[in-house]
């Protein structure tokens, strides 16, 4: 990170924080209006949920450009540099163009920040800034399409400056209940605020019944386009394979004959479909079919870092963001469905507004051994009382490691499973998105691996 770059960012980082949000769309719009209101110039689709959004919307972003448009993709949290939060052509924008969009938006934060604090409010939070470089790097480029990865919920989150074509919705589950509400019907009423009566509407299988009617009612309310997984779109089947898996998708235009994905895990071959789906409803308004060779040639590409993602060999090192209960499920049942250690040993690193507790329990039944570590986050928990929720959980204080430095946690992790797995043990890491960025960092991997 060049020094200009670390000094935009620390003047980012000085505003909120991205976990304290301010729930009021006016700043961002404001700031929008000045700028000329840039996300209008691009079609777009805006992608919200609980979990697989990031992913969904690295599939979709490959998909739009294999048919030769040019893609503006904007994702977070970001695994190891700020720039990755903002893509075009999917890759990252260059350190310069990052500092540039800062300096753009700089004069017309300034007026609103200063407005805000005039009538009593804050300044523009950290999202709302980066939000608000996305969409004028995107129209400075300039693109064809964006993909707007919500940041936290959907009804009040910065993103919500733009007006989408699409609005997709993953699998709702329980996370940042402090602000979306402790009651899943409530999380999926402000995730279902990315809906609008002009957007079609992509919505993927809930696993709570009570998620799955509020969606219902609010795309019935607007009388928008909708389609529902296993409604109208489905996986119809799937092989997993060696890297990858071959599905039969569904989607709203056409049926999609075994198509080779380069990514692990039944959730994934779930995100594919949305993503499918997402772009039928974007390029053909639902009614034409996907090229084959475009669609063939995109899954086989997709790359999502963090995400079940295999960083080392012998010993297997797998790498995942999985950073709530539903997500930690997920991954259990990809390593079980993907892999066979014969000892897999966890490295697990959870941040303090998560549920630890449950995360741990999720995860017991697949872990023989745990070592438990922090990220470097300061909302991290340490790594002592980390271990003594653990011990609690794993009820075999033998079965629990505890160091805080997270190369000592990796190579007591590669130890473990070693010693006592043999050639075929196995490294599993959980807990953070954090956690994930620098494990994968001292492993040598990039953004772009």
């Amino acid at each position: 990170m060049s020094p200009e770059l670390r000094e935009v960012y620390a003047a980012l980082l000085a505003r909120a924080p991205e976990n304290r949000i301010e729930p009021d769309l006016s700043r961002i719009r404001r700031v929008m209006e000045l700028m000329g209101d840039p996300q209008t110039s691009y079609r777009s689709i805006r992608i919200a949920g609980t979990n697989g959004k990031t992913t969904t919307a690295r599939i979709v972003e490959r998909i739009l450009r294999e048919t030769g448009l040019r893609t503006g993709r904007a994702t977070s949290p970001h695994l190891h540099s700020p720039v990755e939060r903002i893509a075009i052509d999917g890759r990252s924008i260059p350190e310069q163009d990052f500092i540039q969009a800062y300096r753009d938006v700089e004069p017309f934060a300034e007026i609103v920040d200063a407005e805000s604090l005039a009538a009593g409010g804050p300044r523009l939070t950290f999202f709302e800034y980066v939000i608000a470089m996305s969409f004028q790097a995107f129209a400075s480029a300039p693109v064809d399409v964006a993909v707007i990865e919500t940041g936290m919920g959907g009804t009040w989150d910065a993103t919500g400056a733009v007006s989408p074509d699409v609005a997709v919705i993953t699998a709702i589950g329980y996370d940042h209940q402090e602000y979306l509400g402790d009651d899943i019907a409530d999380i999926a009423g402000e995730k279902a605020g990315i809906l609008t009566a002009d957007a079609f509407a992509v919505i993927g299988a809930q696993r709570y019944e009570e998620a799955a009617q509020v969606l219902r009612d609010r795309v019935i309310e607007l009388g928008a386009d909708a389609v529902v997984e296993e409604e109208q779109i489905a996986v119809l089947d799937r092989t997993p394979g060696v890297g990858g898996q071959l599905l039969t998708l569904q989607g709203i235009a056409a049926r999609y004959d075994e198509v080779f994905l380069d990514l692990l895990g039944e959730h994934q071959a779930h995100n594919a479909l949305l993503a499918v789906a997402a772009c039928e409803a974007l390029l053909g308004d639902g009614r034409t079919p996907l090229a084959a060779d475009v669609l063939a040639a995109a899954l086989a590409d997709v790359t999502s870092p963090g995400r079940a993602e295999v960083v080392r060999q012998a010993p297997t090192v797998l790498v995942d963001a999985a950073h709530n209960p539903d997500g930690a499920e997920v991954l259990v049942r990809t390593v079980r469905e993907n892999f066979r250690f014969t000892r897999t040993v966890g490295i697990v690193g959870i941040l303090q507004e998560k549920e630890a507790d449950r995360i741990l329990e999720v995860l017991e039944p697949l872990l023989d051994d745990i070592v438990v570590t922090q990220s470097s986050s300061p909302r991290a928990i340490p790594a002592d009382r980390l271990a003594d929720l653990a011990r609690d959980v794993f009820d075999d204080p033998d079965r629990v490691v505890e160091t805080a430095s997270l190369p000592d946690a990796i190579q007591a992790a590669v130890d473990l499973a070693e010693q006592r797995g043999g050639e075929f043990g196995g490294v599993v890491v959980a807990g953070s998105v954090t956690l994930a960025a620098e494990v994968r960092d001292l492993l040598g991997r990039t953004e772009e691996d």
